[in-house]
């Protein structure tokens, strides 16, 4: 019976030329040779099969080559060429420093460095998982490393550079060799099926390189496997049985069930797979590939990082147009939570299986929360009553957002124009100084608010108390306090109104009007601009100004508004006594527009009535929807 020889030394390389993915390192030592500019020690170093010990062997056999070629190749020819491939030159030596790593072998190899080759120039001395030598091996390895003779060369191979003392480091050049890519891993083995006369699909050889991670050596192991196993004809289908990867069928069946949140198939999917062997962290990490995959399909200049065949990546092209760039970055954060999580959960079919839950439903929450158009974003406001804050949002049916409006935050002289009555709180641990240079009772000045239906709200404070006098009597302290700033209060407001006021005119309102609408143009909020200039305004009173609108939808969108544009006008007239009043002209209602649009918390009841499990998965969780 013939000899078989693996394809990982039947097929190594013997010449710079036939190295896969190291052209940076091959082109730089033939250069080196060529110029006669070799250093002395040379470290190669990087991950496992990637060509470190055949890079060696080859610059070994280059270096005392007899008739160099002129791009820097050996001749195979010569007698030094035919010795080394035969494995009978004296001038090569190799040390496997994992099984000789004592100080006894350093020192036999510095003895044998001291006699000058036979034949030939150069003596080489090859020295494999370099980084296992003792400590005490290094240091006797030192002073022969920093100053060899001029015929000896050492090459040091490893894969764990940080493992090597830096004194070993700085007396060596050193090459960093990188993971060979799934191309040159398939390019390479297409070439070797095409010389053994092998059958071979392009995608059964994608998921030799996928799996075998950027190793040639595994690569062209894995591939003598899949031969035997196939009797020469590799398909993807058996390939995928030989190496028991999950099928990105699987990946992309599923994803179809989440994105129609059919719960049940998506489950019983999972069961199939766990049915086939696979363990469900292998499911969380295929799939946390394939939305990888799918995130960087929705840029074109990132689609060389999806390393998968052709057919394959139109799949994904295909499937990524269908879905949102923040739906896939939600679920990669879910996916990756749920994979670390996922050796601490006690039992781990049902942890992955409420992963899947959550995705299914994932898509319909994102939507909800950060849709471009019509998102619901909830911003915090005083409302004039002074009663608790409350949340405006954007109608789901507008255009406009409450982002692009509600961005002006509440300032203290907006809450004590607009609020005149309200008196602030103190508590009882707190004592509050106030020296006011008021004495006397100043009336207060009540300022109308501009809502025109305020809220009734009971008065905080006693008639009583906010009348009591400042004085220093036993019990009376705080009174006296709250009494004081209740002055301060109603004197700053008489200033306020005794401050020259403008007249109301219809250019000045038409002024600054325009400048109002010119604060959201330069923020680029050109749909909130557009719905404030087909806003008319006019004079209804002395200090009263009216907004016509010309269908509902402007005129709801003023009422949220109202607030900041009767405080914008407040300021630029300087008269606090301005009321905004808003109007719907009718004659311009030419059809019903529908119904009024629901709030968030409406469309959150209106979804979990639909779907059952919404509310069961939020109850659950303990989640908290901010409305």
């Amino acid at each position: 019976m013939e000899n078989f020889i693996v394809s990982a030394r039947k097929y190594r390389p013997q010449n710079f030329s036939t190295v896969v993915g190291q052209a940076h390192i091959t082109t730089t030592l033939k250069n080196a040779i060529r110029n006669h500019q070799l250093a002395h020690a040379f470290l190669f170093c990087g991950p496992r099969g990637v060509g470190k010990t055949t890079c060696a062997r080859i610059l070994a056999k280059t270096i005392n080559c007899e008739n160099l070629q002129p791009d820097g190749e050996a001749c195979n020819e010569c007698h030094s060429c035919k010795s080394f491939n035969e494995g009978s030159s004296f001038n090569i030596h190799e040390l496997d420093a994992a099984s000789n790593n004592s100080v006894d072998d350093i020192r036999t190899l510095v003895e044998q460095v001291r006699f000058a080759p036979q034949a030939g120039k150069y003596k080489i001395y090859i020295i494999d998982e370099v980084h296992m030598l003792s400590s005490s091996a290094f240091n006797a390895f030192l002073k022969t490393l920093e100053e060899p003779p001029s015929y000896a060369i050492f090459i040091l191979a490893t894969t764990e550079k940080h493992k090597i003392l830096p004194t070993i480091l700085s007396r060596c050049q050193i090459f960093d060799f990188k993971r060979i890519t799934i191309q040159d891993t398939v390019d390479h083995l297409q070439e070797i099926c095409r010389k053994e006369s092998i059958e071979a699909e392009t995608d059964a050889l994608h998921l030799v390189a996928q799996k075998t991670d950027g190793c040639m050596r595994d690569s062209l192991s894995t591939l003598d496997k899949i031969v035997s196993f196939t009797a020469g004809h590799l398909t993807y289908q058996n390939t995928l049985e030989h190496l028991n990867i999950l099928d990105y069928d699987y990946y992309f069946r599923v994803m179809d069930h989440v994105l129609t949140q059919d719960v049940a198939a998506a489950l019983l999917l999972f069961d199939e797979v766990l049915q086939k062997g696979f363990e469900g962290d292998n499911f969380l990490g295929g799939w946390a590939e394939f939305l990888r995959n799918l995130l960087l399909c929705k840029e074109e200049k990132a689609m060389h990082l999806v390393e998968v065949s052709g057919n394959l990546k139109d799949r994904y092209k295909q499937l990524a147009g269908k879905v949102s760039p923040a739906y896939l970055i939600s679920a990669l954060n879910l996916l990756n939570e749920t994979e670390i999580n996922y050796r601490l959960a006690r039992n781990k079919r049902l942890h992955v299986e409420m992963a899947l839950i959550k995705l299914c439903f994932l898509q319909q929450a994102v939507t909800l929360v950060s849709d471009d158009n019509t998102g619901e974003v909830a911003k915090k406001k005083l409302v004039p009553d002074g009663s608790a804050p409350q949340k405006l949002r954007a109608p789901a049916a507008q255009p406009v957002t409450a982002k692009s409006i509600t961005e002006k935050p509440a300032t203290a002289s907006t809450i004590q124009q607009e609020v005149p009555a309200a008196a602030p709180v103190v508590k009882a641990e707190q004592s509050v100084p106030v020296q006011s240079p008021i004495h006397q009772a100043a009336p207060v000045q009540t300022v109308p608010a501009p809502a025109p239906t305020p809220k009734p709200t009971p008065a905080p404070v006693p008639t009583a108390a906010a009348a009591a006098p400042a004085t220093g009597s036993a019990g009376g302290g705080k009174l006296t306090g709250l009494a004081a700033m209740k002055e301060a209060l109603a004197a700053k407001q008489q200033t306020t109104v005794a401050q020259e006021t403008k007249p109301l005119t219809a250019g000045a309102i038409e002024v600054y009007w325009e400048e109002f609408i010119d604060r959201y143009r330069q923020a680029n909020k050109m749909t909130v601009v557009s719905n404030l200039q087909l806003a008319q305004l006019k004079i209804l009173a002395a200090d009263e100004i009216g907004i016509v609108s010309r269908n509902i939808v402007q005129f709801r969108f003023m009422e949220e508004e109202k607030l900041i544009i009767s405080e914008f006008f407040k300021q630029k007239f300087n008269n606090p006594a301005i009321i905004l009043t808003l109007q719907l002209d009718e004659s311009q209602q030419t059809q019903d527009i529908g119904p009024a649009p629901l709030s968030s918390r409406e469309q959150f009841q209106q979804m979990s009535e639909q779907y059952p499990l919404v509310k069961e998965l939020k109850d659950r969780l303990n989640m908290e929807l901010d409305f």
